[in-house]
């Protein structure tokens, strides 16, 4: 069987933390941002953890 690849637009998305958890950054945060309220933007500054559902593939694309 052959090695898989990696997914670069997903490597450049997304990260894995030490445990194994798959972040992401939170969508809305780059433009129209003068309609929304400081605490809306300071919290799409955080980043997210993958919903449990999807973390498998993410954690397939991104190990290659």
């Amino acid at each position: 069987m052959h090695k898989g690849k990696t997914h670069k637009g997903i490597l450049k998305r997304m990260r894995l933390t030490r445990r194994g958890k798959v972040v992401r950054s939170r969508a809305g945060g780059g433009h129209l941002l003068s309609g929304k309220s400081g605490q809306r933007k300071r919290r799409l500054r955080r980043k997210a953890v993958v919903s449990q559902g999807q973390v498998k593939t993410y954690r397939r694309l991104i190990s290659g």
